[in-house]
């Protein structure tokens, strides 16, 4: 009986410990990206990536950008960068999908915006582009999942 009570205890803690050693991560919230120019940024990303604004609090304006990149994520824009931005072309990116890959090569191009056009290890191309930082957002075309 002893030895039962000790093993219980035992297993108890040891799923105690494991529980703990998790932060217990749900899903994904927000990107936050540090920018030199507010207004110049918040164009791009509004104007050329499409994406939705959110309404910023009244003392965070003029030093805040939000934007809405899904149901229930955003990427907020914060001012007051002032290093330089290094990414090389396998570095540090962020991604987002798009409804066709072409259309959006078709636009950058209409935009004159310089780009980075791959073809992915599996056959999927993908597109390189990056923000008045230099921060990387690579685009990839929505496929639905197979089943």
């Amino acid at each position: 009986m002893r030895t039962l009570l000790i093993l219980f205890s035992l297993t108890v803690m040891s799923l105690a410990a494991s529980a703990q050693e998790k932060l217990g991560v749900i899903k994904h919230n927000h990107l936050a990206l540090q920018v030199k120019d507010l207004p110049v940024s918040t164009k791009f990303y509004s104007e050329i990536l499409g994406l939705e604004r959110i309404e910023v609090p009244d003392n965070l304006k003029a030093i805040r950008s939000w934007f809405k990149i899904g149901p229930d994520q955003q990427i907020h824009l914060m001012a007051g960068r002032t290093t330089p931005v290094y990414n090389d072309r396998n570095g540090s990116h962020f991604a987002v999908f798009v409804e066709s890959i072409d259309k959006a090569e078709a636009f950058l191009k209409s935009k004159n915006l310089p780009y980075h056009s791959q073809v992915r290890f599996d056959g999927v191309k993908q597109i390189y582009v990056p923000d008045p930082d230099g921060y990387q957002i690579e685009l990839n075309e929505w496929k639905e999942p197979t089943k």
